[in-house]
């Protein structure tokens, strides 16, 4: 994938191995010490929050609208998450696009359909705009800690659904991925109960091993 989005041009397939195939990955992990809270609930393609309008779209073109929304998140942090390899956003988005990929290809025919259909000629124009502005709706600075982390969460666990449920799983949990755009703090430090310490408590100075001079400074200091 580049910046300008010009690679779904060359086709579904091209533009699903944007990366080289690994392994799933394995293990969760975690920038935030206590996992920040985030809208959820299940969203529809035709929900404004998911991404670009879509006039004149079919439910079958905003499925495919919601469910393109959700790879590209899961592709910006593939190529921006990568400042902590425990996440493995690469890894995982590569295993997704294999996984997914008969979904993802027919969601972009169903795209590619839509944009020719509504913009005639220009629809394969209009489409790479779609999809550039499409990423960039996924960049972050002030949330980057908390999309990185929500992006691999969702990554592993869409490798756990079978295939040709994805767009099933983006309806369930895009709303998240899109809600960690906004910055948000780690609780840790903020919301644990303070430690609570016994005094301790002393009792009277021993001044007899200390030399004469001493002896007396401890002896007035009791």
């Amino acid at each position: 994938m580049n910046g300008s989005g010009h690679i779904w041009r060359k086709g579904p397939l091209a533009a699903l191995t944007a990366l080289a195939l690994a392994a799933p990955v394995r293990a969760p992990a975690q920038i935030y010490l206590t996992q920040p809270s985030y809208p959820t609930g299940p969203i529809e393609g035709s929900d404004p929050l998911v991404g670009l309008p879509m006039p004149r779209a079919t439910p079958a073109e905003y499925r495919a609208h919601l469910l393109w929304n959700m790879r590209a998140g899961l592709n910006v942090a593939a190529l921006s998450c990568q400042f902590s390899p425990y996440l493995r956003t690469v890894a995982t988005y590569n295993a997704i696009l294999a996984h997914h990929s008969r979904e993802l290809a027919a969601a972009y025919t169903v795209l590619e359909g839509y944009f020719r259909r509504v913009n005639g000629r220009n629809g394969p124009r209009i489409f790479d705009q779609y999809s550039t502005n499409t990423y960039n709706g996924f960049s972050t600075m002030e949330a980057q800690f908390g999309f990185c982390q929500m992006a691999a969460r969702l990554g592993k666990e869409a490798l756990a659904v079978p295939k040709g449920q994805f767009g099933q799983f983006s309806t369930q949990r895009f709303r998240e991925l899109r809600g960690s755009l906004t910055p948000v703090i780690d609780g840790y430090g903020f919301n644990r109960t303070p430690m609570q310490l016994t005094p301790i408590a002393l009792g009277p100075r021993d001044c007899s091993g200390l030399p004469r001079n001493e002896r007396r400074a401890c002896e007035g200091e009791r």
